[in-house]
């Protein structure tokens, strides 16, 4: 088209111009021509997302204009077109397109007489598709045609899936944390568990070296004095001397109870037992009473706590020496029982019986029995023999049952 204001710039323009079409020749005045003041309708004709065309009705000005894509779509193809009512046959003749996203553009695209827009991979969110048109003559719809596009995120970036997420490490954290705090304040307790057994084993070391070696030492000092004192007389001379080799006899032993209570080695039931028979076999030897010791065939290698069979040991010994000194007996047995959570360690003997056992006529030796066992929250029974005699028997819980 010849604009209008051509023709006041050359006055030969006024004048009616023949233009040759395939109908013959047209007369044209430049001076009837009017410049197209009317902006052209903008529409969105369709949306394809990776190459499958959506659904039309979403597209229409009265459903929004809206289109959503998952994180697996890639393309996304915008058609657009503008209407121009004042050249029917023709009706994208001359049209210039500008398009924008907001969202993500911060100034329109040039797109000359394109009428589609791509897009590749766009990050999820909400995005506004603006597109303007100019007609022929250059005038241009501002407000033009638009698109709500919404890109959904994966599933690892939606809000619920991010604050699930938080409250897991949360507690993962916070669960790291007492794991961590627990353990400390268990290898503290562990700690001050394993000092207070150190000073309570050495305080039982100097009272056991004080009342035990000690007291012979003493004895023997005296006996050497006496002995000294009555050198003049053998007889007393000879007494003195086997009383002070029963007394280093003793010291012997009773050192030789401390060594063995002291050392790691012996903290098994087996260790236990075994030195418990020889101790017996020793003594009743001496006493001559017969022994018959019965035990498993196999022992298991049952961890004993020091204070534990310290404990076991030393009301063992007293039932021994009770046998030896008051039982008039000819024949003792030392029997070892397990059971699934104590084990049962008994001295049996063929003397006199019982005899009272009430209260205020229990002897200090059982009564000491019955405080050991039940500082290692154990048991102490004593019963009468199946054919006469007496049988003690020391009840004692395995440890972590």
């Amino acid at each position: 088209m010849f604009r209008r204001c051509a023709a006041r710039r050359h006055p030969c323009a006024r004048r009616p111009a023949f233009v040759p079409t395939s109908e013959g020749l047209v007369s044209v005045n430049p001076a009837d021509l009017q410049p197209n003041t009317n902006p052209p309708p903008v529409v969105i004709e369709s949306v394809l997302v990776d190459g499958a065309k959506q659904n039309e009705n979403s597209l229409s000005p009265a459903a929004g204009g809206a289109v959503a894509l998952t994180p697996e779509n890639e393309q996304l193809e915008i058609h657009f077109t503008a209407l121009n009512f004042s050249a029917p046959k023709g009706a994208q003749f001359g049209a210039q397109f500008k398009y924008l996203l907001e969202g993500r553009d911060k100034k329109f695209t040039d797109a000359g007489g394109e009428r589609v827009a791509h897009f590749s991979r766009l990050a999820p969110g909400n995005y506004v598709f603006r597109v303007i048109a100019c007609n022929e003559d250059g005038v241009w719809n501002e407000t033009g045609a638009t698109l709500a596009i919404t890109v959904e995120p994966p599933f690892w970036r939606k809000p619920s899936f991010i604050a699930a997420s938080v409250l897991v490490l949360l507690g993962a954290l916070a669960g790291i944390i007492y794991l961590i705090s627990t353990a400390k304040l268990k290898r503290q307790l562990r700690a001050a568990q394993q000092k207070e057994l150190i000073e309570h084993e050495r305080a039982r070391i100097a009272r056991d070296l004080h009342d035990q070696l000690g007291a012979n030492l003493t004895q023997v000092t005296l006996l050497g004095e006496m002995a000294e004192a009555d050198k003049n007389l053998p007889d007393e001379i000879e007494l003195h001397a086997q009383q002070i080799c029963v007394t280093a006899r003793e010291t012997t032993r009773s050192l030789d109870e401390i060594v063995w209570a002291v050392n790691p080695s012996n903290d098994t039931l087996e260790g236990l037992a075994n030195y418990a028979c020889k101790y017996a076999q020793d003594y009743f030897a001496l006493a001559g009473i017969r022994f018959r010791p019965e035990l498993p065939v196999q022992l298991p290698a049952t961890p004993i706590p020091p204070e534990v069979r310290h404990n076991v040991f030393l009301a063992f010994k007293e039932a021994v020496n009770n046998v030896v000194k008051h039982a008039q007996a000819t024949e003792a047995r030392v029997k070892l029982r397990l059971e699934p959570e104590k084990f049962i360690l008994s001295v049996e003997d063929n003397g006199r019986g019982l005899g009272d056992l009430s209260e205020k006529n229990l002897r200090n030796g059982l009564k000491n029995m019955r405080k050991r066992l039940a500082d290692v929250r154990g048991e102490f029974e004593i019963l009468p023999g199946a054919d006469g005699g007496t049988v003690v028997q020391l009840k004692v819980p395995i440890a972590g049952s």
